[in-house]
């Protein structure tokens, strides 16, 4: 578990090439990768007094390791937070976060629009303990405050969403909620720190599935939770020693090794799927196209008043449903056919029978997933090479 202890005003990204670096006597210029379970102690008094909290001083890895420490430093210094704790996936943040904090008895309220896996956290996994939940449209404050409810603990919120792009008003939900005493949680893995730091709209927790633009080339899964020293004391630390959710220090180091490429490759994957959103507007047969900085997106204003860019996400709607978007995505020359996204590689995704299969057929159009529906993450290829891509298995559909 790392501190944030910011040096000085570097900007984001020197922070993401060397915020939180430790060096050993070898004085290495990469970051040490620290493949040890457990630490040894100078004597017995020493091990008793690490456990009691006397002297620092890792004791196991799973409570923590020095390469996760670099790793979490730096999130925490990206997002703005005061502490950070690492996963061992971006499930695991969500999961972590939100069980950590709440008992039997209390209330979630959460925007609807979020990924499949945190909608069935919220509806079936916390009322299995007592837990109960409403949903609301995330874009309509008025909704929010009529949920709330004495026992309500935490509001929880994903923006932009996923897969349909919805922004949700920060500022406006940690109103509602400061006032009632609760914690608001932000899924920010679709803008990452680079575009978004939630806490400076007044979030108390922020998760990241660091598998996505952290990693930025498919290679591991990862979780980061950012949040308050409160939070962090009084839920998330015992939680996360007692139930290991960890993350491996091998991850670690891979994502603290792509941290310093983080902010140059969220700024190229925002030109290119403004470049591919454009295009795909021009093209006959797509009936709507959602990327947030486009002026024809719903939520346009508050998009670019709470991001730097639009992100790496377009979702589009393809003419002929289903059909029409498997042709178009069998086509691709390419873009790949994934459920993933955030990598190097452009990959594109048809959620209403991968990612929000799961979901009622109700639940899902009343998220906007509709059957012509496809999330494309774009990637860092040569956006006119996209572009080309998509034309030919357009017509192709």
């Amino acid at each position: 578990m790392a501190t944030n202890k910011k040096p000085g005003k570097w900007r984001k990204r020197t922070l993401g090439v060397r915020g939180g670096t430790m060096r050993t006597p070898f004085q290495e210029t990469s970051e040490a990768l620290f493949l040890t379970s457990g630490y040894a102690y100078e004597n017995s008094e020493e091990a008793e007094a690490r456990f009691k909290g006397e002297i620092g001083g890792y004791q196991y890895s799973r409570y923590a390791n020095p390469t996760v420490t670099m790793f979490e430093e730096r999130m925490a210094m990206l997002e703005g937070a005061p502490i950070a704790q690492a996963t061992a996936t971006g499930m695991a943040a969500v999961s972590s976060a939100l069980l950590s904090a709440l008992k039997t008895g209390d209330h979630v309220v959460a925007a609807r629009a979020m990924f499949g896996s945190c909608l069935h956290v919220v509806q079936e996994i916390l009322p299995r303990f007592g837990i109960t939940y409403t949903l609301v449209d995330g874009g309509d404050i008025a909704q929010w405050q009529a949920a709330m409810q004495p026992n309500t603990r935490i509001l929880f919120l994903e923006t932009p969403s996923n897969p349909t792009l919805s922004i949700v008003d920060m500022r406006a939900v940690a109103k509602i909620a400061d006032a009632a005493g609760a914690y608001v949680l932000v899924d920010n893995a679709f803008a990452s720190p680079v575009l978004q730091r939630p806490m400076e709209f007044g979030a108390h927790i922020v998760v990241h599935s660091s598998t996505k633009y952290i990693d930025g080339q498919g290679r591991a899964l990862g979780g980061v939770v950012c949040c308050t020293e409160d939070f962090y004391t009084r839920h998330l630390q015992p939680w996360i020693r007692n139930t290991g959710p960890s993350i491996s220090p091998f991850t670690a180091w891979l994502h603290l090794k792509s941290l310093e490429t983080l902010d140059l490759r969220m700024k190229q994957h925002c030109e290119n799927a403004a470049k591919v959103a454009d295009f795909l507007a021009t093209q006959r047969k797509v009936t709507r196209v959602l990327y947030p900085f486009r002026a024809d997106h719903p939520q346009h204003n508050l998009a670019r008043a709470q991001m730097e860019a639009g992100g790496g996400i377009v979702a589009f709607e393809i003419e002929g449903g289903k059909k029409a978007a498997f042709k178009l995505s069998n086509a691709l020359g390419i873009i790949d056919i994934s459920n993933n996204l955030g990598d190097a590689k452009s990959i594109i995704t048809h959620p209403e029978t991968t990612t929000h299969s799961k979901l009622s057929p109700q639940a899902r159009l009343e998220l906007g997933v509709t059957s012509g529906l496809l999330r494309l993450s774009v990637g860092l290829e040569d956006a006119d090479d996209l572009c080309e891509d998509l034309e030919q298995a357009i017509k192709a559909a």
